[in-house]
């Protein structure tokens, strides 16, 4: 199993939040919104590249 430690798991957890967050401010679906904070939150690294290529993104204001 893979263990990111020190500043590299500082730097995947920053980088997580911005993604949960970006998800959260979409204009995706409710159903949608969750899984993919799902996948993030389960896979931290893997769900975060998937969202980064294939995922929704924030509103532009």
């Amino acid at each position: 199993m893979l263990e990111i430690s020190g500043i590299g798991g500082f730097i995947l957890l920053v980088l997580d939040i911005w993604a949960i967050v970006s998800i959260v401010g979409s204009s995706a679906t409710t159903g949608r919104k969750v899984l993919w904070v799902l996948l993030v939150v389960i896979l931290p690294l893997l769900g975060f590249i998937i969202w980064l290529l294939f995922g929704p993104r924030s509103a532009k204001v």
